[in-house]
């Protein structure tokens, strides 16, 4: 690369902006594009700001100057042009996808009017317009239904509930986070939502979304029951946002596929963050996300020996209330035959860790409540090294007092 190499990003959620600020940092001019009309922001902490906890300008990201907003409409690869809806159009010598990822808009009846919006009522939960409009409609009292328990799910109940609006959440599987928690730890969430007044309904599958003059009114499940509703949280998990990507022609499966240089199938463009697979994993996650940032500025500024290798990732949860609730959850959570399990669950304080081994290696654990060890049990589990075979260590690291 040189330091005439023009290279534009589109997206300006965690992953471009860490892209564009390395890259600036590191003496390579950037194009970044954003399509929201709010200054780029941290995703992650949206339900901190549906509770009150935070103001918008707090989870604000230090977004480079040379931020263009528009949205783009289409990749002319041949040209090497991106095109705005606004007719403009923006060369490039490299272009970076960072387009992040849509909510799943389950298939509900009556989700939709007419002209193809959600009711007045209900609401997605993954944009800054998401979140001031739902903390719009939220007052003490306030019936809510929280469709979906997983992460964002549970964040979203409990953001609710610390508004003071009656939640109830539904859960389509037969426990909260199923897909970072084993049934114990998920029993403790659920233990907690219910202490800040949540209403949780696992094995609960949704069917209808009852409307009267285009406002929500009930949500109907498929045994027939219905719940009142005037405010409905659709939360029912994201995928990647690949539009641009399979219009220009790019290979596309679960997510913009990339290699090792977080290229696409076209050399001059790369994909980073939620819209991209790598390795046949699509993360989701903040973690992978700014590292395949990190990777690719070092790449894209001359650095050609820097590769992403992929993430180990731990999954972390802070649950607010008259006691703050953590959680905390990597690799295999739930143990294979012939795997070796230590757990520690301590029912008075509501706290909980567990770690699986498989051929003396960590694989996963989870922990609840105090997380005081995550720290060397993550470093373990990321080292994949041979654990000592008497235990002792291991025991060590789960515990806070050296296993006494």
């Amino acid at each position: 690369m040189t330091s005439n190499t023009r290279v534009v990003v589109i997206g300006a959620g965690l992953a471009g902006v860490r892209l564009a600020r390395r890259l600036g940092e590191l003496g390579t001019p950037v194009t970044l594009i954003g399509e929201e009309e709010h200054r780029p922001y941290n995703r992650v902490l949206l339900a901190e700001v549906l509770a009150g906890r935070y103001t918008p300008e707090v989870i604000a990201l230090p977004a480079p100057a040379a931020l263009t907003r528009a949205r783009v409409t289409g990749i002319d690869r041949g040209a090497r042009t991106v095109e705005c809806a606004d007719g403009s159009k923006i060369a490039y010598d490299r272009l970076v996808l960072a387009t992040g990822s849509n909510p799943v808009l389950p298939p509900l009846r009556g989700l939709f009017t007419p002209d193809h919006e959600l009711p007045r009522g209900v609401h997605a939960f993954r944009t800054m317009d998401d979140c001031l409009g739902l903390s719009e409609a939220v007052r003490p009292g306030v019936k809510a239904v929280v469709i979906g328990g997983g992460l964002l799910g549970v964040s979203a109940a409990r953001a609710l509930a610390q508004r003071g609006a009656q939640v109830i959440l539904a859960q389509q599987s037969e426990r909260l986070m199923e897909r970072q928690l084993d049934p114990s730890a998920s029993k403790l969430v659920r233990r907690h939502l219910g202490d800040l007044g949540v209403e949780v309904h696992t094995d609960l599958r949704v069917r209808d979304v009852r409307c009267v003059g285009g406002a929500v009114r009930s949500v109907e499940m498929a045994d027939g029951y219905a719940l009142d509703a005037e405010i409905v949280v659709l939360a029912c998990g994201v995928h990647p946002r690949v539009g641009l990507a399979q219009t220009a022609g790019l290979e596309v499966r679960k997510g913009i596929v990339v290699d090792d240089e977080l290229r696409t199938s076209d050399p001059y463009i790369h994909a980073i963050g939620d819209c991209a697979q790598h390795d046949g994993n699509v993360y989701g996650l903040a973690t992978p996300a700014l590292e395949q940032a990190d990777v690719l500025a070092e790449f894209l500024a001359g650095r050609t020996n820097a590769r992403y290798t992929g993430t180990r990732s731990l999954t972390r949860l802070t649950l607010a209330g008259q006691t703050a609730f953590d959680l905390a959850a990597f690799g295999e959570t739930e143990a294979l035959p012939g795997d070796d399990v230590v757990q520690l669950a301590d029912a008075t304080r509501g706290t909980y860790r567990k770690v699986v081994v498989r051929d003396d290696r960590l694989v996963g654990g989870v922990l609840v409540g105090e997380l005081g060890t995550v720290g060397a049990l993550a470093r373990a589990w990321e080292g994949a090294e041979p654990l000592p075979s008497d235990g002792g260590p291991l025991l060590h690291l789960l515990t806070n007092d050296g296993g006494s």
